[in-house]
């Protein structure tokens, strides 16, 4: 196994493990018994065990962010477009339920630092930032402080994608789509 895949079977997991055992309750020297490498090798790819959940943790946001940012395509219309980035964001999720988990766990856990907090909210998902700033200088969007929205729609989401995958049925519903979007916008908008 090459350097790289032990680095990403020790990734995969962690993920498999945190998600089914918790983050607290699983131990390095478990994820590299159940990745077959040695503890050494976990150590050497990873510092501690918060430098690997931090690393996972970035790393699926950046994969979120990067598939959302795919999406993005600024007709004119911040309603519509905000209701197609919302679709894609839940698709997500529902396509990535291990990945989601494991983001619903650590995202609101206290252990999380406010720098890996704050590089994943205004790093990784700046242009969220962006979005909401162009949605308030047109009078769209409220004029909530710009921190408090970005709390306020990651709040939303999680709660959205944590009903969505406890009840994957009804995402095929498209009143329920409808329904979590104008929850969502009713929140943000002026």
């Amino acid at each position: 196994m090459s350097r790289i895949d032990k680095k990403q079977a020790i990734l995969d997991t962690a993920l498999t493990l945190f998600v089914s055992q918790g983050v607290y309750a699983t131990s390095t020297a478990s994820i590299a018994k159940q990745a077959r490498v040695a503890t050494g090798t976990l150590f050497h790819h990873f510092a501690s065990k918060e430098a690997l959940m931090n690393h996972l943790f970035l790393s699926i946001k950046q994969e979120f962010a990067d598939a959302i940012q795919s999406q993005i395509s600024q007709k004119g219309d911040l309603k519509l477009d905000a209701q197609h980035l919302w679709q894609v964001a839940i698709n997500w999720a529902m396509d990535n339920p291990l990945k989601q988990e494991f983001f619903q766990q650590y995202s609101m856990s206290p252990s999380i630092s406010s720098e890996v907090r704050l590089q994943a909210m205004n790093g990784i998902l700046g242009f969220m930032g962006e979005l909401i700033e162009q949605g308030q200088k047109a009078g769209v969007l409220a004029d909530y402080p710009l921190s408090l929205m970005l709390e306020s729609c990651h709040g939303q989401y999680i709660a959205a994608t944590r009903y969505f995958i406890d009840n994957p049925e009804s995402w095929k519903d498209e009143e329920y789509k409808r329904s979590s979007f104008a929850m969502f916008w009713n929140a943000m908008k002026a």
